[in-house]
């Protein structure tokens, strides 16, 4: 049973890499509508599409108390604010935090799984070969099962 997230939040990686591979359309064309914070489009340093709702976080005291990057901190602390939600990260510790938060994560790499489930890409493959292309680096092993889990 798929669950039906209210919002779904993008940490900044997960916008650089779908800009740098020209796919930052993937997530209007999975989810309709992303959400992400202030501080996390600061960092992206271009401006987002209007389809991306910025957000403030309203417990800054709670974003505070993360031990992760500022972005990352900005997305958990909305992520908290806003059940149900999926949120988007990349990096591991706070992929971790996130967990132990009970929140939904996925990383970018996952989106493309999402994507060909929904019948919005052919394969995965090719999108993980766009991947490469950038200074964007996943173990072997990740790209593997990533494969394995698409079925190819």
């Amino acid at each position: 049973m798929q669950i039906a997230y209210e919002i779904v939040i993008a940490d900044t990686t997960c916008f650089i890499l779908l800009d740098k591979i020209g796919e930052l359309g993937l997530l209007k064309s999975l989810f309709g509508s992303v959400v992400t914070t202030t501080i996390i489009a600061t960092e992206f340093g271009d401006p987002l599409p209007d389809w991306i709702q910025i957000k403030e976080v309203k417990d800054v005291r709670f974003q505070a108390t993360l031990d992760v990057d500022a972005g990352e901190a900005s997305a958990i602390a909305l992520a908290i604010e806003s059940p149900p939600s999926l949120i988007v990260l990349d990096d591991d510790k706070a992929r971790k935090k996130a967990r132990r938060l009970q929140l939904n994560v996925t990383g970018t790499l996952g989106l493309f799984l999402k994507a060909k489930r929904d019948g919005i890409i052919p394969d995965v493959r090719s999108m993980l070969n766009k991947v490469q292309k950038t200074n964007f680096r996943y173990s072997e092993s990740v790209f593997n099962e990533i494969l394995k889990l698409a079925g190819e």
